[in-house]
């Protein structure tokens, strides 16, 4: 388990939490300003969902029998949440700032079927998620450093329960134990700059109580109850919800579970700002600082060569071709030889056209998004903050993508311009959408809350077909009335014929091959980033991301750039769609990689949870192929009309 906490937490110099703990009293950003309680104000607790990572299927808390206060409402706050899976509720819990106490929350039958529930969700390894104040329920974890230094880790949330075995003393080999009662211990920090206190750390520490009472139990008020398992000790034995290990067929329910829970406060010197640092904490930052110099690698040994093609080759052929008579030009070979043909439509310019378009989209997107995070407006205090940004983003980002893609289509001598414009707003978009809808049925199967709601779908394609395909055909319109720059050289009637090229040379060696560079540049990231989603860690180490980004644009844009100057000089002018798969082909590598993810970090077992996996990764590499591929494909464009720019053909 300590070794799963060094997953992608942010240290803390490379937090934009730390530029507001110099400004706490000062500047905080929208949706995470702080509040402060007064001695006995109500603390408010939300329960959220249910995880797993064994399952990826979250669950609402209630799907389970547990406490429900009297009235339960929905406090779902943005989209991003919904996207997420959170179902957030009000809970049972009541809780008075500075007041320490045990309670009892209520007595539970575990017959009919409850029993059952439970002990299914134990067995899947089930945690329970609490929000108090913004801030998440944690496990603390003490985990030591190869230096002999001890840090302090927080897991988030807690076990909903566990399996007996023989080394726990007191349990039955199989039989589901549930975790009934909690202990809330919350940290408070006080300064002479406001009044009150501000909540600075939310920790959980769950226990399996058998609890005994004596007399009647009073269930219209259950803390008037008498427990006789008070107060909570280490001797006392656990709660189980099924006795018996269901294998052997001798499981029974258990008749009933009493849920209780205490509160302890305790006065801390953490600031308001830094107190999501411990949640945030990835134990070293070496691994990032690694992945950077791995990727700079990587970028120096393309650099050096595209510097040598363009300083050295590039001039040297220039330099013969300007001063050879039409002759002697006869003779030669190389990639003026196809000044003729190089900016020849290529097939399917439509679909390349709002290929390009949808890749810009998407670019701006991710860049914007990843700025915003870095520079701290999209704070882990914000739930859903990022995803709901994001999806906005993209909306908003419709117009460059009809811009772009029209302009192209039009330099391609396109003339179906409604064809290629609503191709750039609902193709690739279409494809995703329908992806995701096919796993929502799955997930609806099952009743998982990470299935998307009638009205979130509804919202979804109103925001599609309402914003962003209107912005499309608004950026289309201008991209067609642009004026297009004249193309260097002249485009003959009839094509040149390509000579035989080498095996190495073929298009699907050469592109598979073109893809493994921008991969080796970011996949030390990826597997990061795979782990805050799928292991549910919090990823907040955007500024390496951001660094990782712009590494990825400079990879794509060189490798692009090398392999297409080298397919010219073999006289093949056919670089339009070769330069776009180049680059795009490091989501094959991508998808390739998240199989290997599967087999040695995951430990899912059941069909659906598998399918979700893959049917989400496959939309992510669909979204990194577009994305890396319109990158290689502009760096491209600008580099073959730079060179035949500076020849002179007669």
């Amino acid at each position: 388990t300590n070794a799963a906490m060094n997953a992608p937490r942010t240290a803390q110099r490379a937090l934009p939490l730390v530029l507001l703990a110099t400004y706490a009293d000062a500047f905080y950003l929208p949706g995470v300003a702080p509040k402060e309680y007064m001695e006995g104000d109500k603390v408010d607790i939300k329960v959220n969902k249910l995880t797993s990572t064994h399952t990826q299927l979250p669950y609402d808390y209630y799907s389970l029998p547990f406490c429900k206060p009297k009235a339960v409402f929905n406090a779902v706050e943005n989209l991003g949440e919904v996207l997420h899976g959170s179902v957030i509720h009000n809970s049972p819990y009541e809780v008075y700032f500075g007041t320490s106490s045990f309670k009892v929350l209520c007595r539970v039958s575990m017959e009919e079927g409850a029993g059952k529930k439970f002990a299914k969700k134990i067995r899947e390894d089930y945690r329970v998620q609490l929000i108090m104040d913004n801030l998440p329920a944690a496990t603390k974890m003490l985990q030591k450093l190869p230096d002999g230094q001890t840090v302090t880790l927080y897991d988030r949330g807690f076990r909903l329960g566990f399996l007996g075995s023989k080394q726990l003393a007191g349990t039955v080999p199989g039989a589901a134990y549930i975790n009934n009662h909690l202990r809330f211990v919350i940290k408070y920090h006080r300064s002479d700059a406001y009044e009150g206190a501000r909540i600075v750390g939310f920790e959980v520490e769950a226990y399996s109580v058998e609890h005994k009472y004596s007399g009647e139990w009073n269930a219209q008020s259950p803390e008037t109850n008498t427990l006789l398992t008070v107060p909570i000790t280490p001797d006392l034995s656990p709660q189980a919800v099924m006795t018996g290990d269901p294998k052997e067929g001798g499981a029974k329910e258990t008749k009933e579970v009493i849920f209780t829970y205490e509160t302890t406060w305790e006065a801390s010197d953490i600031r308001w700002a830094s107190r999501w640092d411990l949640y945030l904490y990835m134990g070293d930052d070496q691994i990032h600082w690694f992945s950077i110099l791995n990727s700079l690698a990587i970028v120096l040994l393309l650099t050096g060569i595209v510097a040598m093609i363009m300083m050295r080759t590039l001039r040297r052929d220039l330099n013969r071709y300007n001063e050879v008579d039409k002759e002697d030009l006869q003779e030669e070979s190389g990639w003026k030889l196809v000044h003729g043909d190089v900016f020849r439509p290529p097939p399917l310019p439509l679909l390349l056209a709002s290929s390009a378009g949808t890749g810009v989209q998407l670019f701006l997107m991710s860049f914007i998004s990843i700025l915003c995070a870095m520079l701290g407006f999209l704070s882990p205090a914000n739930r859903g903050g990022l995803l709901t940004a994001t999806v906005l983003l993209y909306v908003l980002m419709g117009i460059p993508a009809g811009y772009y893609s029209a302009y192209l289509y039009k330099s391609l001598k396109g003339a179906e311009w409604q064809k290629c414009t609503l191709c750039t707003a609902l193709f690739y978009p279409g494809v995703v959408f329908l992806l995701i809808f096919l796993l929502n049925f799955f997930m609806w199967g099952k009743g998982s809350s990470a299935a998307l709601p009638f009205g979130t779908m509804v919202a979804l394609l109103a925001m599609w077909f309402g914003i962003s395909v209107p912005l499309v055909f608004l950026g289309a319109f201008f991209g067609y009335k642009a004026k297009l720059p004249d193309q260097p050289v002249r485009t003959n009637e009839i094509p040149r014929q390509v000579p035989l090229q080498a095996w190495y040379m073929q298009g699907a060696f050469n592109i598979l091959m073109g893809g493994i560079l921008p991969f080796g540049a970011i996949f030390i990231e990826l597997f990061f980033i795979m782990t805050s989603i799928w292991l549910q860690r919090f990823y907040y180490v955007f500024g390496f991301l951001m660094i990782v980004l712009l590494i990825l644009v400079i990879t794509c844009s060189e490798i692009s750039i090398v392999l297409c100057y080298f397919q010219l000089c073999n006289e093949d002018y056919h670089w339009w769609w070769r330069a776009f798969l180049t680059s795009g082909s490091s989501a094959a590598y991508l998808f390739l990689y998240s199989i290997f993810y599967f087999v040695t970090k995951l430990e899912i077992e059941k069909f659906v949870s598998g399918l979700l996996f893959f049917g989400y990764m496959a939309i992510a590499s669909l979204i990194f192929f577009v994305m890396t591929g319109t990158i290689g494909f502009y760096a491209c464009y600008w580099f073959v009309r730079k060179i035949f720019s500076e020849v002179k053909v007669d």
